[in-house]
C-alpha cells in the first residue's frame, strides 16, 4: 500500500442576487474544506473570505437579474477561491475605513487572512480571488498485483 496525494475536484456554484445567497456560499464551502480535511483556523480563515467576497458581489458587483459564481480550486499546495460576477468596477481596499464606518473592512480582512487576493478581468466583469496554503491529506492507494 502506498500513500499518494491525490488531488480533490474544484466545485463551484452558481448564486442568485439575494441576501441568503452569502450564507449558502459559506455553506457549500464549508462542506467541501470538511470533506477535503480541512479543519480549523485555517477552514476559518476561508469560510470569513468566501463571506467577504460573496457580499461584495452582492454589494457592489452583481446587476440586478444576474448572480456570482463561487468556485473553489484546490492545487497542489494552494487552495483558490473564486468569486465571479458580471459587475463593473474593480474592488480595492479603502484607505482608509474610520472607526466609525459600517463598511469598507471586508477586503481589509481577506487581505489579512488569505496569503494572497486579487482581481482578474471577465467578459464580462470580473473574477476576485484568494488563496491559501494548504496540503491536500494523503490517502492510501491499494494495487493488486498479479502474476
Amino acid at each position: 500500500m502506498n500513500a499518494e496525494i491525490q488531488l480533490p475536484s474544484p466545485r463551484e456554484r452558481f448564486y442568485r442576487r439575494e441576501r441568503r445567497s452569502v450564507p449558502r456560499a459559506r455553506a457549500f464551502a464549508g462542506e467541501a474544506l470538511d470533506d477535503w480535511g480541512v479543519d480549523g483556523r485555517r477552514a476559518a480563515d476561508v469560510l470569513v473570505c468566501v463571506s467577504e467576497l460573496a457580499t461584495n458581489a452582492l454589494l457592489h458587483g452583481v446587476p440586478p437579474g444576474r448572480g456570482f459564481l463561487l468556485r473553489l480550486l484546490p492545487y497542489e499546495g494552494v487552495l483558490r477561491v473564486e468569486v465571479h460576477d458580471s459587475g463593473d468596477g474593480v474592488p480595492a481596499i479603502p484607505e482608509e475605513a474610520g472607526e466609525a464606518a459600517e463598511g469598507g473592512r471586508g477586503l481589509l480582512l481577506v487581505a489579512a487572512l488569505a496569503d494572497k487576493w486579487g482581481v482578474g478581468e471577465r467578459d464580462p466583469g470580473k473574477v476576485v480571488w484568494c488563496e491559501f496554503a494548504w496540503h491536500a491529506a494523503r490517502r492510501p492507494v491499494y494495487s493488486i498485483l498479479s502474476d
